[in-house]
């Protein structure tokens, strides 16, 4: 297994129309600059997978000049849809622990805390309040700042074994990757985040995805968790 599966468009293009100049010969119009060619990356804040998959696109993207979109592709987004997917929230940590095992063995800087976690009294949290932290980044920061913060509940989840379903911590997050605490609070809770997490679930849906990571490339079929130089190979044409 390289992802984690489902238990229970590209952008508009922008036309810039110019006045024509007075002069009877004009010159040829400049080319437009090159735009970098996008994918889509459909993750969870609460897939281990993903964790691997991040920094390997990252470098990647550097390498290749590509633009990343990112999706939240939430798998459960409450406590209800856990225990329907699992039977109950003991049961689900119990298999979501497992299935870190498998990540730890692909990670490839060894980050994963698996014991660390287990030894926590907290439920295992779904990945809806960090979708939404990471939806109000990308209100005030754009793809960027929406992975960086990513990445950083990430690590705060997988590595520091802390609870991402708690807004509190991920406010203590937010503000450690840069934002200001109260205008990122009031973003985090308000309706345009919660929207912004449904339209890329209803694009997933729409899809026909199941399972994360899912990277959505022009001319590729949807692309699971990859080693680097897989992924590298997979990605170069789109640089060309």
């Amino acid at each position: 297994m390289t992802q984690c599966n489902d238990f229970s468009c590209a952008l508009p293009a922008q036309d810039a129309a110019a006045a024509s100049p007075p002069q009877a010969l004009q010159a040829a119009p400049a080319a437009a600059p090159a735009v970098a060619p996008a994918i889509d990356f459909f993750h969870d804040v609460v897939c281990g997978w993903c964790y691997v998959m991040s920094p390997r696109l990252r470098q990647v993207a550097r390498e290749l000049g590509l633009r990343v979109r990112h999706r939240s592709f939430v798998l459960q987004a409450s406590r209800a849809e856990m225990v329907a997917a699992f039977g109950s929230m003991e049961r689900a940590k119990q298999v979501i622990l497992e299935h870190w095992q498998a990540c730890a063995q692909h990670d490839d800087e060894d980050r994963i805390d698996i014991e660390g976690m287990r030894r926590e009294a907290f439920e295992y949290p779904s990945g809806m309040a960090g979708a939404l932290a990471c939806q109000a980044a990308q209100i005030l920061g754009g793809d960027d700042a929406h992975w960086d913060l990513f990445d950083a509940i990430q690590h705060a989840h997988m590595s520091e074994h802390r609870n991402i379903g708690d807004a509190e911590v991920l406010l203590d997050i937010a503000t450690r990757t840069g934002f200001e605490r109260n205008a990122f609070a009031g973003c985090m809770e308000g309706a345009q985040a919660l929207e912004q997490v449904r339209q890329d679930r209803a694009l997933a849906q729409r899809m026909g995805l199941r399972s994360i990571p899912t990277l959505i490339a022009p001319g590729l079929p949807p692309l699971q968790t990859q080693s680097l130089a897989a992924l590298r190979e997979r990605l170069h044409f789109l640089a060309a």
